[in-house]
């Protein structure tokens, strides 16, 4: 019988390795690639971003040579995001009052999109930062692959709340299906919404931020607008080229994002994805379960089988921590906490979205509805 069980919870286990078997990272830039900013207008849809928008605008301005334009979108602000974007060289445009139907950010992503003179898109979030040469190494993968690419954020936390960030990143990046082994037969099934290059003709052809207008995650629904017209979606890690510290407003901060984020549910998701990453959240809470029981004297386990199963499962979360973010070292040996607040999270997620219908983010409401084909899922942004 413990032998069956072990045998069941190192599938599980294994399961985590399969869905983020290689997280693919910008190349290093080559000689040629810093000519491509002198293309790229740089978009920033911000709304009451003064604290965050210094780093990023100053990691623009160190990037040899900097990009031809950066566009500060203004989305309404009630802090200083314009004055601060003007005094650090950046060009603000006014989004203008919100039309109906779209979430603020994909209007202020095609407000942006519309007043930009390059011929290459760089769609960044605020709270990201370049890292030294990290703008010429995203836009050289962008000419070597084309489409639309999309790096996901380095996830730095400088406080233990921001542990709590730890299980969204995992799942959002397993539920892509760009970081298996089977990641080059098949397009991925979203984008990462903080950092996302593209060319201006590409964009307007798939519609732009026009076409996901009230896509609560709208990186994930652009995304299948380009695989459905046939361009290539790539999803790569940002490590040494982009970083982001998340929601550090708060708790608060954090709960209302993560909710907005995961509100589409896992309707991004293929659904052998989906149950493959159940299979292996499920062996993320029977490992602990086993260890007290154990301890108890009691359970399906012998209490040195069920520390190793848990210890595994501890290794485990540590080394795929350890490539998406820099997150705190009790993080890992302390997940069924982390564990916990994801499920509760979610589940809030969901309640939302099904019962009423709306999520909120930056004070606004946003209408949910539920996943199909092209609608939201899992996604950061």
């Amino acid at each position: 019988m413990t032998s069956t069980r072990l045998l069941i919870e190192s599938l599980r286990w294994l399961t985590g390795v399969w869905l983020l078997w290689h997280i693919v990272r910008c190349r290093p830039a080559r000689v040629d690639d810093a000519r491509l900013a002198a293309s790229t207008s740089v978009v920033i849809p911000a709304r009451d971003e003064e604290a965050t928008l210094p780093r990023l605008l100053a990691s623009l301005a160190a990037q040899v040579p900097a990009p031809r334009e950066v566009l500060v979108v203004d989305d309404a602000s009630t802090d200083a995001t314009a004055l601060v974007a003007r005094t650090a060289g950046a060009t603000v445009v006014d989004a203008g009052r919100l039309p109906p139907g779209w979430t603020g950010k994909t209007w202020a992503c095609w407000t942006g999109a519309a007043a930009a003179a390059g011929p290459v898109l760089a769609f960044l979030d605020a709270d990201t930062e370049l890292e030294p040469g990290g703008l010429a190494r995203i836009l050289g993968e962008h000419e070597h692959r084309g489409g639309l690419v999309s790096v996901a954020p380095d996830h730095v936390t400088l406080r233990p709340y921001e542990w709590l960030s730890a299980f969204f990143n995992v799942v959002a990046m397993m539920g892509l299906d760009a970081f298996d082994p089977l990641r080059r037969r098949r397009a991925p099934r979203g984008a990462f919404g903080p950092c996302l290059v593209t060319t201006g003709e590409d964009y307007l052809a798939v519609g732009g931020h026009e076409a996901v207008r009230g896509d609560v995650v709208e990186d994930v629904a652009l995304a299948h607008r380009y695989t459905a017209s046939g361009r290539p979606v790539t999803c790569l890690g940002g490590r040494g080229a982009v970083r982001f510290r998340m929601y550090p407003a708060g708790p608060a901060q954090l709960v209302e994002g993560w909710t907005k984020n995961f509100a589409g549910g896992a309707g991004a998701a293929r659904p052998l994805s989906f149950v493959l990453i159940s299979v292996w959240l499920s062996g993320c809470i029977s490992a602990p379960w086993y260890l007290g029981a154990a301890a108890l004297g009691g359970g399906s386990l012998p209490l040195t089988a069920a520390g190793t199963v848990y210890a595994a499962y501890v290794v485990q979360l540590a080394w795929m921590l350890g490539r998406i973010g820099r997150f705190g070292r009790a993080t890992a040996p302390a997940y069924p906490v982390v564990l916990a607040f994801f499920l509760v999270v979610f589940a809030r997620s969901i309640l939302l979205t099904h019962v009423r219908g709306q999520v909120t983010w930056r004070g606004r409401s946003i209408a949910t509805k539920p996943p199909g084909p092209t609608g939201a899922g899992p996604g950061v942004g």
